[in-house]
């Protein structure tokens, strides 16, 4: 087959790279630039300065062409815009699904297609299974590099046509070793950070930069709208957070976590974290944007669901609306974060998701 690799620079999309070649495919590496290369000449970056080059040894080793694509311009507007917008509205957002199918799934997948590739491989750990309806998504064999949480918005269309090898390997060290193997100079090399496109480290520093309406001190009340203390800028807290709240907790002699985040009064509101757990009100989420993995199922679906990217999953009855929109009724209570993804799961199989939004019914 012609297959187009992803190659970000990193240790996982080389060894795709270099596997699928020794299996005999016709390789095709494509690295996209998505900013400026100053600013990514650091450890944690991926597809910016260093790790262009990195790929591109990598290509040049293996004997296959390598191209790099400018999407600096699609990569500011689609992710870090967004993501800047999202915090200014009280959000958490989750970057990653973005960047994946914005520039990642449609740009590179769109290329991939006109130079007459048969499929497009990238360094995901996810597991891809042909079942009897077609492609399906599932966890991959190691459960602690599971990526499948931010790819849950891969269309049924791009699913038939992406392929991820690294889904069965057994771990990490395993891919570092054959990395060695294949004579991979980055068999060593760290892995990128989460949020890849900030300089600094700080991603509220990025938001109140872009965004300086959401800069600046504000008050930490309770619901009730009593002040309990003061809070450096709304863009450093999340709903379900407990750090960063001064001495609340002692004053109050209740551990306290965000509830909501009111950014036009530039308000943090708390309340216990006990009595929280057992609010009937958070047994109800709405979602945006669904997308679902298997035909959406008129009278709902009993499943498994994960409001955020660590935490275990939760049993739910989840039905479809109108205009892209579905409802989740959670067996148990909870604290679900706006603008955070909600996955669903059939065992390791995932039927679709969608993101949070900030009313539940």
């Amino acid at each position: 087959m012609r297959i187009l690799v992803a190659m970000s620079g990193g240790v996982d999309s080389s060894v795709v790279a270099a596997l699928l070649k020794r299996q005999g495919h016709e390789v095709i590496g494509a690295t996209l630039q998505l900013y400026d290369h100053g600013q990514a000449a650091k450890p944690g970056a991926c597809c910016a300065g260093r790790d262009i080059m990195d790929a591109r040894a990598v290509a040049d080793r293996l004997g296959f062409p390598h191209y790099v694509i400018d999407a600096e311009s699609r990569f500011r507007d689609s992710v870090v815009e967004s993501f800047a917008d999202a915090y200014a509205r009280g959000e958490t957002p989750v970057p990653c699904v973005a960047c994946n199918q914005g520039v990642k799934f449609t740009d590179l997948l769109g290329m991939a297609r006109d130079l007459g590739c048969e499929a497009m491989a990238t360094g995901h750990y996810v597991r891809r299974v042909e079942g009897p309806d077609g492609a399906e998504m599932h966890r991959p064999v190691d459960a602690e590099r599971d990526q499948t949480w931010f790819l849950f918005a891969t269309t049924k269309d791009q699913l038939d046509y992406l392929r991820f090898p690294l889904g069965e390997m057994p771990d990490k060290a395993h891919v570092r070793v054959l990395a060695e193997e294949l004579g991979l100079s980055i068999a060593a090399k760290p892995d990128s950070q989460d949020i890849c496109f900030v300089p600094t480290g700080s991603y509220a520093e990025l938001v109140e930069k872009l965004r300086p309406e959401v800069r600046g001190e504000g008050e930490i009340v309770d619901e009730a709208g009593q002040v309990l203390g003061r809070h450096e800028g709304v863009a450093r807290y999340t709903v379900g957070q407990s750090k960063r709240l001064g001495d609340i907790h002692t004053a109050t002699g209740e551990r306290q976590m965000v509830t909501r985040i009111d950014v036009p009064k530039r308000r943090i509101v708390v309340g216990p974290r006990v009595q929280l757990s057992e609010a009937d009100s958070r047994r109800t989420v709405r979602l945006r944007d669904m997308n679902w993995l298997i035909d959406a199922p008129a009278a709902g679906v009993r499943c498994g669901v994960q409001i955020r990217a660590r935490e275990k999953l939760r049993e739910a009855l989840v039905k479809p609306l109108e205009n892209g929109a579905a409802l989740v009724e959670l067996n148990e209570a909870a604290m679900p974060a706006p603008g955070q993804a909600c996955v669903l799961y059939d065992g390791s199989r995932v039927l679709g998701g969608g993101f949070i939004t900030a009313g539940d019914a």
